[in-house]
């Protein structure tokens, strides 16, 4: 009984309007090859930076300065910000249910009626 509710409860989140938002803003964003090269480059320097901190160093000014020029370049994307606008509305919504399944199981818990399934 569970699976089967817990299934229902996942269909209509997909179908959602919130999750079909960010579906589309995700798609428009692989299609943008320009944010997607930098949202790339920044990985990369990101995982150079770190292993230069692991080993005791301090990432260079230049690493610094592009990964501030990526980031200032990506967050200025239309694109961008609507992927996070539409993952913050998600979040929102996902909240939400969560509340509605912790007051459930609140209810479950103190209510005297056994249920099999």
């Amino acid at each position: 009984m569970l699976k089967d509710k817990a299934g229902e409860i996942g269909r209509l989140i997909g179908q959602s309007t919130e999750y079909q938002a960010v579906k589309r803003a995700n798609e428009a964003l692989t299609e943008d090859r320009a944010v997607v090269a930098s949202l790339s480059r920044m990985d990369l320097l990101r995982n150079e930076a770190q292993q230069m901190i692991e080993q005791g160093n301090q990432p260079t000014e230049q690493m610094e300065q592009e990964l501030d020029t990526l980031l200032t370049q990506v967050q200025g994307s239309t694109i961008y910000q609507r992927v996070i606008v539409a993952n913050e509305n998600f979040d929102k919504v996902m909240m939400q249910v969560n509340q509605w399944i912790l007051e459930g199981i609140k209810k479950g818990a103190t209510s005297s009626i056994i249920t099999l399934g």
